[in-house]
């Protein structure tokens, strides 16, 4: 059984960087599966937009490779390519000059809904902003769709805030953060709020920590540059791993529906406790094997930037106090795994003896790979010879429960693409919520800036460095293994 998809609205999406790298591995692949999943209307239309020296049809030749190299299984039938090409447009813009802003306005229809995505550097979001309202290209109904990263730090947040508003209303803005787009991560709020199991346990009573861990394997090559700029604690833990905090440690709203999810994690980031030097461990990966040490990748010999961080993070409410959050994220290391780790308590009095050791139950949310869900529960060992306890999983695999409608889930990308043309920002951050992450943020990175903290160097293909084992360690607790 494949999911049903509702076909949205008609709409006319600009893509400025249309032949850029984000463009042609993801959103251009995304909309032509959907295209090819009933989602994109016969009418919808999809101008691309750089400073490319492309007509309409060297911009189709060079979506037609996209699609060959990024599209992936689809349920595309005979013909779906060139019906999909047959949509797309091309202005080739000079976004600080007049070439291209009068032809784009004139390409666009005034009766379908218009939106504009951002799928350039932050630098450029201000200048553009400025020639869609200046050229009458937007309006109030219009959408535009800006990607991160979403400032460097508290001040450029609020520049980048300020060029946006002074051209668009908040409604009309959709900050993407490609992590609220995946399947688990929404799951997670169903879950949560849709049963009537868990959300009774889901407080500091029952729960004795949460892990949330985003591992990856590979390296910064490619990438030096920006990453020493940014380093993890800016790349993925002031976006990706807080938007999974705030979903596991939000209170419920009252309804599903943009401004009140966002009001929920907004108030989880404003009770985040500051984090002392003595809660963070910071890593870079050293050489091993056939891979290079990071200051390899890197323009600067000495950098201090972080390829990996863990912290321990309390939430000061009711709902919370006392139980722990533990983040971590890291390059080069063991696996590729993305999870959020409920961990209960044990029960307050165990009636059964011997030396069964109890490892508590657990909700593993997994996002990636393999995305689904499991409860580790505490049964009695088949067989004779008395009450002996083991621990087993209940394991949920959306591959095995779903079937043939995980062949053809939507990505991140097409899912939140479609949400903007349906005008639901629930899955997009608001410029308070970004500008709150900030604010805690900072305070930490700039405690290891006064201190000229180095990170600790670690080996590729492990689970980090060896402090943050001891970050929980301390507290008498173990991070989840992360397997190859």
């Amino acid at each position: 059984m494949v999911a049903k998809t509702i076909p949205v609205d008609p709409f006319d999406l600009v893509i400025i960087g249309g032949t850029g790298d984000l463009a042609r591995r993801k959103i251009l692949p995304g909309l032509f599966r959907r295209m090819c999943a009933g989602q994109m209307p016969d009418e919808a239309r999809v101008i691309g937009a750089s400073r490319s020296d492309l007509d309409a049809d060297g911009f189709r030749d060079f979506v037609r490779e996209a699609l060959e190299e990024f599209a992936g299984e689809t349920q595309c039938g005979d013909g779906a390519v060139d019906q999909f090409l047959a949509k797309l447009d091309y202005v080739s813009l000079d976004v600080f000059g007049d070439k291209g802003w009068k032809e784009l306005k004139a390409s666009l229809r005034p009766d379908v809904i218009r939106a504009v995505y951002f799928s350039v550097g932050p630098s450029l979001f201000g200048e553009i902003a400025r020639k869609l309202s200046g050229h009458g290209i937007t309006d109030e109904h219009s959408r535009i769709v800006v990607e991160k990263p979403f400032g460097h730090d508290l001040d450029s947040a609020k520049v980048l805030n300020a060029e946006l508003r002074a051209c668009f209303d908040e409604h009309q803005i959709y900050r993407i953060d490609h992590y609220l787009g995946k399947e688990t991560v929404q799951n997670l709020m169903a879950v949560r709020f849709g049963n009537a199991l868990f959300e009774p346990l889901w407080n500091a009573q029952h729960v004795d920590h949460v892990q949330i861990t985003v591992a990856e394997t590979v390296s910064v090559a490619g990438r030096g540059g920006y990453y020493d700029k940014s380093g993890a604690m800016r790349d993925m833990v002031q976006n990706h791993l807080m938007q999974l905090l705030c979903l596991s440690a939000m209170e419920p709203p009252a309804k599903y529906g943009a401004d009140a999810v966002r009001d929920e994690k907004l108030k989880v980031i404003r009770a985040l406790e500051p984090v002392s030097p003595a809660e963070v461990v910071r890593g870079q990966y050293n050489a091993g094997g056939d891979v290079d040490s990071y200051v390899a990748h890197s323009e600067d010999p000495n950098s201090k930037t972080e390829s990996f961080i863990a912290l321990k993070v309390k939430v000061a409410n009711w709902r919370w106090a006392s139980t722990p959050f533990y983040l971590r994220t890291g390059k080069r290391l063991r696996g590729r795994m993305s999870e959020i780790a409920i961990v209960f308590k044990d029960p307050p009095h165990s009636i059964f003896e011997g030396e069964f050791k109890r490892k508590g139950n657990v909700l593993v949310i997994r996002l990636q790979p393999d995305e689904g869900i499991t409860l580790r529960v505490t049964i009695k060992e088949p067989g004779p010879g008395g009450m002996r306890l083991t621990e087993v999983p209940l394991d949920m695999s959306f591959a095995e429960a779903l079937g043939d409608q995980v062949s053809f889930m939507p990505d991140a990308y097409e899912r939140l693409i479609m949400d903007v043309i349906r005008g639901d920002q629930t899955l997009f951050m608001r410029g308070d919520e970004v500008e709150a992450a900030w604010a805690w943020v900072d305070p930490i990175i700039q405690a290891w800036q006064d201190a000229g903290d180095t990170p600790v160097a670690y080996d590729p293909g492990g689970a980090g460095p060896d402090d943050s084992l001891m970050l929980l360690h301390k507290d008498g607790r173990r991070w989840r293994e992360i397997k190859p």
